[in-house]
């Protein structure tokens, strides 16, 4: 029996390539081969059983690698069309269809979310509700600033997982109060993320899924992005295999359910094509807002994570899954996605820091 040490030192050698045709005239042999000499380093010192990286500049794809193999086990190869679960960078592709509704004038930032004048009405549970849920808006669930339902050890998406939407959403709504007014204190919520999904699905009559392919990723040019299953018999073709790192096994969770707030799957070409897509989808006045700081927090926008460069970027862990997806001022538009989240060490923030470091080498 082979060691996963053993494995991993194959999976180093057995790292694929694929540079698209048309950047050969804007990525020299050399950057090539500097690039690939620094991630593969990155991939090595970091024991990452599958990495892939993407990089565009300034709206085209010019860099695409996959580093050691999709299945460790079975030694299948890691290609750049290989899928990752991206957890919370589905919430910017949210945020996108939600804008998208805007304006169309199907929706507003101020519209409230439950009650009889809401969009969801009384669709999950039955009022009076609980102390400030009236008074949540859509601006509220986008800044993460409804006033509670944040991620921490209460996080209500990551509790009754045998419950569906319908069941999780009224079940929250009667059993975790709001602690904060709207509007006044930002809490990272996935369970918002969770509702909007909802919210889309309300007025588009359609399945939050097909809504965001139909509308959103096919404008970007991606056709492969999909929700993902719970257990490994579901994995979908062309899908990693999750390293689980002690007690945290990747295949409990319901991902299904994290749909509009964790549950896609992508490859990182196609989050590179998305990142540098936003304005076939959305105009720029639209763009600007989505961006744009709240005072709750000054590194948060709506469903981006930004800057004064700006930049604007937002990252995502699940058990064995690590993902960021970038777009900065200068033109780039990266991603790196991996399939593992290790014990002790902030590998989103490696990654982060060695994508920066390919940039320099463009």
């Amino acid at each position: 029996m082979r060691s996963r040490r053993a494995l991993l030192g194959q999976a180093v050698a057995a790292s694929v390539s694929h540079v698209l045709s048309a950047a050969d005239d804007r990525i020299t042999s050399q950057q090539t081969e500097a690039l690939d000499g620094a991630a593969r380093g990155f991939h090595e010192s970091h024991s990452i059983p599958a990495l892939s990286i993407a990089i565009a500049r300034k709206g085209e794809l010019i860099y695409a690698k996959g580093f050691g193999f999709a299945d460790l086990r079975g030694r299948e190869t890691l290609t750049p069309a290989h899928l990752f679960r991206i957890a919370s960078i589905s919430k910017p592709i949210t945020s996108v269809a939600v804008f998208s509704l805007m304006e169309q004038g199907r929706l507003r930032l101020d519209d409230r979310v439950f009650g009889p004048e809401g969009i969801l009405r009384n669709d999950y549970g039955a009022p009076p509700y609980r102390q400030y849920v009236g008074d949540v808006r859509i601006r509220h669930l986008l800044t993460h600033t409804a006033g509670g339902w944040q991620n921490d050890h209460g996080d209500p998406m990551f509790r009754n997982p045998q419950m569906n939407h319908q069941q999780l959403i009224t079940w929250a709504l009667a059993e975790c109060p709001l602690t904060n007014p709207p509007g006044q204190h930002f809490a990272y919520s996935n369970f918002g993320y969770c509702v909007l999904g909802r919210v889309i699905e309300k007025i588009t009559r359609q399945p939050y899924d097909q809504y965001v392919q139909a509308a959103i990723l096919e404008r970007c040019g991606i056709h492969d992005m999909r929700i993902a299953g719970n257990t490994l018999r579901e994995r979908a073709h062309g899908e990693v295999v999750y390293a689980g790192v002690h007690e945290k096994d990747p295949y409990t969770m319901n991902v299904r359910r994290m749909d509009s707030h964790g549950g896609w799957l992508a490859n990182a070409s196609d989050l590179a094509r998305f990142a540098m897509s936003l304005e076939h989808v959305l105009t720029a006045e639209s763009i600007r807002e989505m961006t744009t700081a709240t005072s709750a927090n000054p590194g948060y926008a709506k469903g981006w994570a930004v800057n004064a460069t700006p930049n604007w970027w937002h990252n995502g862990s699940l058990p064995g899954t690590t993902t960021l997806m970038v777009r900065t001022a200068s033109g780039f538009c990266w991603s790196a996605l991996a399939n593992v989240r290790p014990v002790g060490t902030d590998l989103a923030l490696a990654m982060d820091r060695m994508m920066w470091e390919l940039s320099r080498l463009i």
